[in-house]
């Protein structure tokens, strides 16, 4: 807790330009940055995205959480003729596109998964490192959420904290923490079907705009009081 904010955002999807104004309200001088995934698929700019979270994360120390398109992501590139049917109907080939042009309507998925192995080790080495949860003070920050069904929730699964919806959306916060988490967009969980913010009464913090949907991109700075302010790009 060495600074004394927060500055959170998560559900990217390749939306470089709306990141790039979003950050214009963040100050990383008093602001911890956290992403909390989901910076590819759907949108056309991945590799510019995921170029800018590896330079926010060397230079000012940005906490980069995975998300479940990271993780299709990962696993496309550990086993790419398994995984690519799935990854493709979640928005994966424009994220390829991005980085291999024109090669992928003409390549195997294995050629593909090679090809940006041996290209870009810098975002194999991103990817890799990845985070699955991060806590300040009272808040947990994740990007789907946690299984609260469970006697110990911080049992959750890997899939549960990159995937989950039915356990933790649904089911009353009797926790310590307030959870932060983007991947269900706001406007599905909002009574009025807007894009900003959704806080709930126990204690949970939806951020996921749905930008790549038509909506925007959120951004929260936090304290340990509460919410201090909202943007949107």
């Amino acid at each position: 807790m060495d600074k004394s904010y927060i500055f959170a955002v998560s559900d990217v999807h390749g939306s470089d330009e709306q990141l790039e104004a979003l950050l214009e309200y963040w100050n990383p001088e008093e602001e911890q940055l956290v992403i909390l995934g989901d910076l590819c698929d759907r949108g056309p700019d991945a590799q510019a995205v995921f170029r800018r979270a590896k330079q926010l994360k060397e230079e000012y120390g940005a906490i980069c959480l995975r998300g479940n398109h990271e993780d299709m992501l990962m696993k496309f590139l550990d086993d790419p003729a398994d995984n690519v049917a799935h990854y493709y109907r979640n928005g994966g080939e424009i994220t390829l596109e991005s980085f291999l042009g024109d090669a992928v309507s003409s390549s195997t998925p294995q050629e593909l998964a090679e090809a940006l192995k041996d290209q870009y080790p810098w975002l194999i080495d991103y990817l890799d490192n990845l985070e699955l949860t991060y806590e300040w003070g009272k808040y947990f920050f994740v990007h789907a959420g946690m299984d609260l069904t469970l006697d110990d929730w911080r049992e959750s699964t890997v899939r549960d904290k990159i995937w989950i919806r039915k356990g933790f959306l649904d089911v009353l916060n009797e926790t310590e923490k307030t959870f932060v988490f983007g991947h269900t967009p706001t406007m599905k969980l909002r009574t009025d079907g807007q894009p900003d913010l959704w806080v709930s009464e126990d204690h949970k913090i939806g951020i996921d705009g749905g930008a790549v949907y038509g909506g925007q991109l959120n951004g929260v700075k936090l304290s340990q009081a509460g919410i201090e302010a909202t943007y949107q790009a």
